[in-house]
């Protein structure tokens, strides 16, 4: 097959894969940087009080991390060969600019699989100190891993570390263009994102246990823990998102227009909740004078860029980057608003709230953190589109011109879909397990106080 159509059917299912495979392996690996540090506090929280429900909980959640650490492994190993496979135009000349980050991973990975069979089979075999402190090195690992993948995509946002001389990239620098001016605004951001969703997901499970009657320390200190991780990662992601959100005013203004909805720039512009852009102009938005140039730059007369700046064949799907942005940003307020509603009453009585209320909202958090990071991971591709490599590479120059790609998104989705039944099963077959009592005693510990 050749021509336009093909040229056209072929670039959508190459998007339509990444955004699968994207979209499924990243709520498998912020759930591999946040859920060790939640085991970790539980196991430290029972050697150091002597609370054997602390380190029950500790190795409960040691087999959760298991599964959930294969799947990813999985996942992104099938993202990593979709790289390659898919973008040609990507990793062939850029291969030498963007390989050391994958590299150095990689060696994260393989870190963080080692000690997690470590300290999944050490309960009985380690003394208590070594066996706490092979999670060390799982938290670590996941901390590692992360930082080196968001610095490849921080990359294709901001690219450096090269030189364009007649026409091949040459003078290549990799820990420049690792280390680019995008990475750690970036990295922080989904840090403290994978921070939220191990929390609140967790949390969450324990919360709807407890809205069902299962009033147990298990359900109570399940739902502390991690419950408390995301509250106090709450603020400060908020307070980072916004330094990415004006940082992009300079470094990528047609996705600042896009995710604001302004349609002409100039100064004192309304903030648009909701809306359409439509032939130039925006419908059906609630505004609010003035306050996205305040947003933007502290001053209600500053000036921000607009759609009208840019040429049509620049600019991204609008109505895409605008709606998931704010699904981003409206559900980040909420989730704030319940880990503020937490912390006053915990100051207040030292206990969380007693409202039923709040917990049927602190169960429904933990999907609404996944949806939020979601959105906020289409409004970071998406809105650098029509770009791969930002200014530099359009996705469309870039993607393979193989046959059959329509069939490797089919594919694909099967196998996702497969993972995701697989996960399923095996987690409510641990959880079944364990309130039937197949658990074993935690071997070791400090006598109670």
């Amino acid at each position: 097959m050749d021509g336009p159509l093909f040229a056209d059917l072929n670039l959508l299912a190459a998007r339509n894969q990444m955004a699968i495979s994207l979209g499924f392996h990243i709520i498998f690996a912020a759930l591999g940087i946040g859920f060790p540090l939640i085991t970790l506090i539980a196991h430290w929280r029972g050697l150091r009080t002597g609370d054997m429900h602390y380190l029950e909980l500790a190795r409960r959640w040691s087999k959760t991390m298991a599964v959930l650490f294969a799947v990813g492994a999985v996942s992104g190993t099938i993202l990593s060969f979709e790289m390659g496979i898919l973008w040609p135009g990507l990793m062939g000349p850029f291969g030498d600019v963007i390989g050391l980050p994958f590299t150095l991973e990689a060696v994260s990975f393989f870190l963080e699989a080692i000690f997690i069979g470590i300290y999944l089979y050490g309960w009985k075999r380690l003394s208590a100190r070594l066996h706490f402190l092979s999670l060390f090195p799982i938290v670590l690992s996941g901390i590692a891993g992360s930082f080196f993948i968001l610095s490849a995509n921080a990359w294709m946002n901001n690219p450096a570390g090269f030189r364009f001389i007649d026409g091949e990239v040459s003078r290549v620098d990799p820990w420049a263009a690792m280390f680019n001016s995008g990475v750690w605004v970036q990295y922080v951001h989904m840090l403290l994102a994978a921070y939220m969703v191990s929390g609140f997901l967790v949390a969450g499970v324990y919360a709807w246990g407890w809205t069902q009657g299962r009033r147990d320390p298990h359900h109570y200190l399940g739902f502390m823990i991690p419950f408390t991780v995301a509250a106090l990662a709450s603020p400060i992601q908020i307070l980072v998102g916004d330094v990415a959100a004006r940082r992009l005013i300079e470094a990528q203004p047609a996705k600042f227009a896009a995710m604001e909805l302004i349609p002409e720039g100039g100064r004192s512009l309304p903030l648009t909740l909701g809306g359409i852009y439509r032939d130039g102009d925006v419908v059906g938005a609630i505004e609010i004078p003035g306050l996205a140039s305040f947003l933007g730059t502290r001053d209600f007369n500053g000036e921000l860029p607009g759609l009208d700046q840019f040429p049509d064949d620049e600019l991204p799907p609008v109505n895409i980057v605008h709606f998931s942005f704010q699904v981003m940003v409206g559900l980040g307020v909420l989730m704030l608003a319940l880990s503020a509603t937490f912390g006053i009453a915990w100051w207040r009585h030292r206990r969380p709230p007693q409202g039923r209320w709040f917990w049927r909202s602190a169960a429904l958090a933990g999907v609404a953190s996944v949806i939020a990071m979601e959105a906020g991971w289409i409004t970071t591709e998406v809105g650098r589109q029509p770009w791969i490599v930002y200014g530099l590479v359009r996705t469309a120059d870039a993607v393979t011109e193989a046959d059959g790609i329509i069939w490797s998104l089919i594919g694909t989705t099967i196998v996702y879909l497969g993972l995701t039944a697989g996960t399923v099963v095996s987690l409510r077959r641990i959880a079944v397990g364990l309130r039937r009592g197949r658990d074993v005693a935690t071997p070791y510990g400090p006598p109670p106080r």
